[in-house]
């Protein structure tokens, strides 16, 4: 089994596109990227944190490869809105990828630029490639947050 940690605005729906895909063995939605250990919602929703929204992935590489994964990504939100994702605005909710080691990197790295080339979209992609940083589990609230709730936001 391999980890990969994607941001892609508000984790809830990411973790359930996420956790559709043949291959993905588990997925947990917390926080990385910021400056504050064991950061909370709130702390993280105030924005001064610097952590982002993230979902971490725990995958079979025989079934499903980390390029599917990246693709999936990028086709699951818009990867041109510097810190925002619908109605979702703040640092928080930026798109990046927090990859765990070289051979990852390479990949979305290769990956953000055939989706750059390939004309398909109007403005830049803006998404952040950095090497993962500790990942903080959210809540047990925010875990399956849609398989609990049928899609509906209640906070």
């Amino acid at each position: 089994m391999k980890q990969a940690t994607f941001a892609a605005g508000c984790f809830w729906g990411v973790e359930y596109a996420f956790r559709r895909i043949p291959g993905v063995v588990d997925a947990e939605v917390g926080y990385t990227g910021g400056s504050v250990r064991n950061p909370t919602y709130h702390n993280v929703c105030g924005g001064r944190t610097g952590h982002a929204e993230a979902v971490r992935l725990t995958y079979d590489p025989e079934k499903v490869s980390y390029a599917a994964l990246v693709d999936a990504f990028f086709a699951m939100h818009d990867p041109t809105t510097p810190d925002r994702q619908g109605p979702d605005v703040g640092s928080q909710y930026r798109s990046a990828i927090f990859c765990h080691d070289a051979e990852q990197e390479e990949t979305a790295r290769a990956a953000k630029e055939r989706l750059e080339k390939s004309g398909r979209l109007r403005r830049p992609v803006v998404t952040e490639i950095r090497p993962a940083a500790p990942f903080w589990r959210a809540e047990d609230y925010h875990q399956r947050y849609h398989e609990k709730h049928g899609g509906r936001c209640a906070i």
